[in-house]
Protein backbone atom coordinates (compact mmCIF):
# COMPACT_ATOMS: atom_id res chain seq x y z
CA UNK A 1 0.00 0.00 0.00
CA UNK A 2 1.18 3.49 -0.98
CA UNK A 3 0.69 7.05 1.29
CA UNK A 4 -1.52 7.43 -1.80
CA UNK A 5 -3.71 4.65 -1.43
CA UNK A 6 -4.13 5.14 1.93
CA UNK A 7 -4.98 8.84 1.58
CA UNK A 8 -7.70 7.54 -1.10
CA UNK A 9 -8.98 5.45 1.08
CA UNK A 10 -9.36 7.59 4.07
CA UNK A 11 -11.03 10.41 1.92
CA UNK A 12 -13.55 7.82 0.48
CA UNK A 13 -14.91 7.60 4.55
CA UNK A 14 -14.30 11.15 4.84
CA UNK A 15 -17.59 13.53 6.15
CA UNK A 16 -16.02 16.37 4.29
CA UNK A 17 -18.45 18.63 6.16
CA UNK A 18 -16.76 17.86 8.98
CA UNK A 19 -13.46 19.49 7.64
CA UNK A 20 -13.72 23.08 8.30
CA UNK A 21 -14.99 22.81 11.97
CA UNK A 22 -11.92 20.36 12.54
CA UNK A 23 -9.34 23.10 11.10
CA UNK A 24 -11.22 25.56 13.35
CA UNK A 25 -10.86 23.37 16.59
CA UNK A 26 -7.26 22.23 15.94
CA UNK A 27 -6.23 26.01 15.35
CA UNK A 28 -3.31 24.76 13.00
CA UNK A 29 -3.32 25.18 9.12
CA UNK A 30 -3.02 22.18 7.16
CA UNK A 31 -5.50 19.51 5.55
CA UNK A 32 -7.64 18.36 6.58
CA UNK A 33 -9.58 15.64 5.33
CA UNK A 34 -12.69 14.75 8.14
CA UNK A 35 -12.08 11.73 9.45
CA UNK A 36 -12.93 10.78 12.66
CA UNK A 37 -10.09 9.07 15.00
CA UNK A 38 -12.81 5.60 15.02
CA UNK A 39 -12.61 5.21 11.30
CA UNK A 40 -8.99 5.82 10.96
CA UNK A 41 -8.43 3.62 13.83
CA UNK A 42 -10.57 0.59 11.83
CA UNK A 43 -8.49 1.57 8.62
CA UNK A 44 -4.86 1.30 10.98
CA UNK A 45 -6.20 -1.97 11.93
CA UNK A 46 -6.26 -3.50 8.83
CA UNK A 47 -3.01 -2.13 7.15
CA UNK A 48 -1.49 -3.52 10.44
CA UNK A 49 -2.37 -6.91 9.76
CA UNK A 50 -1.59 -6.89 5.93
CA UNK A 51 1.64 -5.19 5.84
CA UNK A 52 5.16 -6.23 7.20
CA UNK A 53 6.69 -4.32 9.62
CA UNK A 54 9.32 -2.36 6.60
CA UNK A 55 5.99 -1.07 4.76
CA UNK A 56 4.15 -0.53 8.11
CA UNK A 57 7.63 2.28 8.62
CA UNK A 58 7.35 2.91 4.89
CA UNK A 59 3.91 3.73 5.16
CA UNK A 60 4.23 5.88 8.22
CA UNK A 61 6.77 7.92 7.00
CA UNK A 62 4.80 8.49 3.84
CA UNK A 63 1.67 9.51 5.76
CA UNK A 64 3.15 11.80 7.77
CA UNK A 65 4.90 13.64 5.09
CA UNK A 66 1.33 14.46 3.56
CA UNK A 67 1.16 17.03 6.42
CA UNK A 68 -1.79 16.08 6.07
CA UNK A 69 -3.86 16.21 9.81
CA UNK A 70 -5.57 12.55 9.69
CA UNK A 71 -2.77 10.91 7.71
CA UNK A 72 -0.34 12.11 10.61
CA UNK A 73 -2.76 10.24 13.23
CA UNK A 74 -2.79 6.95 10.93
CA UNK A 75 0.83 7.16 10.84
CA UNK A 76 1.13 7.19 14.64
CA UNK A 77 -1.32 4.32 14.82
CA UNK A 78 0.78 2.58 12.34
CA UNK A 79 3.33 2.31 15.15
CA UNK A 80 0.93 1.52 18.00
CA UNK A 81 1.61 -1.73 19.17
CA UNK A 82 3.12 -3.05 22.35
CA UNK A 83 5.75 -5.72 20.90
CA UNK A 84 7.33 -5.09 17.51
CA UNK A 85 9.13 -7.88 16.36
CA UNK A 86 12.15 -8.22 15.69
CA UNK A 87 13.24 -4.85 16.15
CA UNK A 88 10.90 -1.46 17.34
CA UNK A 89 14.31 0.65 16.97
CA UNK A 90 12.96 1.69 13.42
CA UNK A 91 9.71 2.88 14.89
CA UNK A 92 11.53 4.41 18.00
CA UNK A 93 13.53 6.73 15.13
CA UNK A 94 10.91 7.37 13.34
CA UNK A 95 8.86 8.83 16.44
CA UNK A 96 11.82 10.94 17.74
CA UNK A 97 12.08 12.22 14.20
CA UNK A 98 9.02 13.09 14.52
CA UNK A 99 9.08 14.96 17.68
CA UNK A 100 10.38 18.62 17.04
CA UNK A 101 7.70 18.48 14.41
CA UNK A 102 4.54 18.75 16.88
CA UNK A 103 2.89 21.88 16.40
CA UNK A 104 -0.43 20.76 18.05
CA UNK A 105 -1.97 18.75 21.02
CA UNK A 106 -3.89 15.90 19.13
CA UNK A 107 -1.13 15.20 16.64
CA UNK A 108 1.48 15.11 19.21
CA UNK A 109 -0.75 13.35 21.72
CA UNK A 110 -1.31 10.32 19.42
CA UNK A 111 2.56 10.12 18.64
CA UNK A 112 3.46 10.32 22.26
CA UNK A 113 0.68 7.48 22.96
CA UNK A 114 3.10 5.16 20.48
CA UNK A 115 6.08 6.46 22.04
CA UNK A 116 5.33 5.55 25.34
CA UNK A 117 5.06 2.21 24.28
CA UNK A 118 8.45 2.13 22.84
CA UNK A 119 9.74 3.53 26.02
CA UNK A 120 8.13 0.83 28.47
CA UNK A 121 9.98 -1.61 25.48
CA UNK A 122 13.44 0.19 26.45
CA UNK A 123 13.55 2.03 29.57
CA UNK A 124 17.44 3.31 28.47
CA UNK A 125 15.21 5.38 25.49
CA UNK A 126 14.74 7.94 28.87
CA UNK A 127 18.17 9.33 28.31
CA UNK A 128 16.42 10.72 24.93
CA UNK A 129 12.96 11.80 26.45
CA UNK A 130 15.16 13.39 29.07
CA UNK A 131 17.30 15.72 26.39
CA UNK A 132 13.77 16.77 25.46
CA UNK A 133 13.31 18.69 28.41
CA UNK A 134 15.71 21.28 27.62
CA UNK A 135 14.36 22.09 24.01
CA UNK A 136 13.15 25.64 23.40
CA UNK A 137 10.64 23.87 21.66
CA UNK A 138 7.45 23.72 23.89
CA UNK A 139 5.82 20.24 21.99
CA UNK A 140 9.48 18.39 22.58
CA UNK A 141 9.38 19.57 26.26
CA UNK A 142 5.53 18.48 26.27
CA UNK A 143 6.54 14.95 25.30
CA UNK A 144 9.14 14.44 27.41
CA UNK A 145 6.20 13.94 30.48
CA UNK A 146 3.26 12.79 28.22
CA UNK A 147 5.42 10.06 26.59
CA UNK A 148 6.49 8.89 30.11
CA UNK A 149 3.09 8.54 31.51
CA UNK A 150 3.19 4.94 32.26
CA UNK A 151 5.66 5.51 34.65
CA UNK A 152 3.18 7.82 36.79
CA UNK A 153 0.17 4.91 35.97
CA UNK A 154 2.17 1.81 37.49
CA UNK A 155 0.51 0.10 40.36
CA UNK A 156 3.60 -1.87 41.76
CA UNK A 157 6.27 -0.94 40.25
CA UNK A 158 9.84 -2.45 40.42
CA UNK A 159 12.71 -0.46 42.37
CA UNK A 160 14.06 0.16 39.15
CA UNK A 161 10.95 1.86 38.27
CA UNK A 162 10.40 4.11 41.27
CA UNK A 163 14.14 5.72 40.51
CA UNK A 164 12.34 6.28 36.86
CA UNK A 165 9.11 7.61 38.37
CA UNK A 166 11.43 9.89 40.83
CA UNK A 167 13.61 10.92 37.42
CA UNK A 168 10.74 12.20 36.07
CA UNK A 169 9.49 13.97 38.61
CA UNK A 170 12.65 15.68 38.64
CA UNK A 171 12.02 16.81 35.28
CA UNK A 172 8.20 17.96 36.21
CA UNK A 173 10.05 20.17 39.12
CA UNK A 174 12.01 22.30 36.14
CA UNK A 175 8.64 22.72 34.14
CA UNK A 176 6.78 24.49 36.91
CA UNK A 177 8.04 28.33 36.58
CA UNK A 178 7.15 27.82 32.39
CA UNK A 179 3.28 28.82 32.61
CA UNK A 180 2.59 27.90 28.91
CA UNK A 181 -0.69 26.31 29.44
CA UNK A 182 0.00 23.01 27.44
CA UNK A 183 3.16 22.63 29.70
CA UNK A 184 1.65 23.59 32.51
CA UNK A 185 -1.47 21.19 31.63
CA UNK A 186 1.35 18.34 31.11
CA UNK A 187 2.72 18.53 34.59
CA UNK A 188 -0.99 18.37 36.05
CA UNK A 189 -1.29 15.21 33.70
CA UNK A 190 1.43 13.61 35.07
CA UNK A 191 0.86 14.46 38.49
CA UNK A 192 -3.38 13.62 38.61
CA UNK A 193 -2.33 10.37 37.09
CA UNK A 194 0.23 9.21 39.67
CA UNK A 195 -1.89 10.54 42.25
CA UNK A 196 -4.13 7.34 41.99
CA UNK A 197 -1.23 5.27 42.76
CA UNK A 198 1.22 7.43 45.27
CA UNK A 199 -0.52 10.65 46.57
CA UNK A 200 1.69 11.16 49.09
CA UNK A 201 4.49 11.97 46.04
CA UNK A 202 1.63 14.35 44.97
CA UNK A 203 1.32 15.84 48.20
CA UNK A 204 5.25 16.62 48.31
CA UNK A 205 5.25 17.76 44.89
CA UNK A 206 2.72 20.51 45.53
CA UNK A 207 3.76 20.75 49.01
CA UNK A 208 7.44 21.84 47.34
CA UNK A 209 6.48 23.41 43.98
CA UNK A 210 2.62 24.00 43.70
CA UNK A 211 3.24 27.85 43.94
CA UNK A 212 4.89 28.40 41.20
CA UNK A 213 2.23 26.33 39.13
CA UNK A 214 -0.87 28.37 37.21
CA UNK A 215 -4.34 28.21 39.35
CA UNK A 216 -5.65 25.63 37.07
CA UNK A 217 -2.82 23.32 36.83
CA UNK A 218 -2.52 22.26 40.87
CA UNK A 219 -6.17 21.72 40.97
CA UNK A 220 -5.89 19.64 37.96
CA UNK A 221 -3.05 17.97 40.35
CA UNK A 222 -5.01 17.73 43.16
CA UNK A 223 -8.03 16.01 41.85
CA UNK A 224 -7.59 12.99 42.88
CA UNK A 225 -6.08 13.16 46.21
CA UNK A 226 -8.18 12.26 48.51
Amino acid sequence: MTPQDAIAELTLIADAANAEPMAAYHKIERPYLGVSNVEIDKAVRAWRGALTLDERLTLADGLWQTNIHEARVAAAKLLLQARIRPSDEGAWQMITSWVPQFDAWAIADHVSIAGQKRLVADPERLDTAEGWTKSDHKWTRRAALVMTLPWARMRNPKPLDLKRRDRILGWAATYVVDHDWFIQKSVAWWLRDHSRHDPEAVRGFLAEHGAQMRGFARKEAARHLP
